[in-house]
């Protein structure tokens, strides 16, 4: 499946941005979808993930209580709400897809068959 992500771009510390990851031209319904980031200089790591399955959520603890990941009801659109960002969050952010990934392994990007082309998020201080 191709994705597309988009929704990045400047805001300041506090600040807030809603990322979208979509499939073209198809839904997403039976696939888990995850966000991970890569600041420059740095490996990547997860951000969160909302099970195909059933909906369920998972985020990295650095995160949790600040960003929300969801879909729509037709489950085209996976979004990534971000709130009081921090200037060390800033990143390339990208979503990834797969299917038959089993809870342990949700965080770790090996498992993802499908990626997005990335989108900046710059959070100034």
């Amino acid at each position: 499946v191709q994705l597309q992500a988009s929704g990045g771009g400047l805001v300041q510390a506090g600040g807030s941005l809603r990322l979208s990851c979509a499939a073209a031209g198809r839904t997403l319904s039976t696939y888990t979808v995850a966000w991970f980031r890569q600041a420059p200089g740095k490996e990547r790591e997860f951000v969160a993930v909302i099970r195909g399955s059933n909906g369920a959520t998972y985020y990295a603890d650095s995160v949790k209580g600040r960003f929300t990941i969801s879909r729509d009801n037709a489950k085209i659109t996976v979004f990534l709400q971000m709130n009081s960002l921090k200037p060390e969050e800033t990143a390339v952010y990208y979503c990834a897809a797969g299917r038959g990934l089993i809870v342990s392994s949700l965080s770790s990007g090996t498992q993802y068959s499908s990626w997005g082309q990335g989108t900046q998020v710059t959070v100034s201080s």
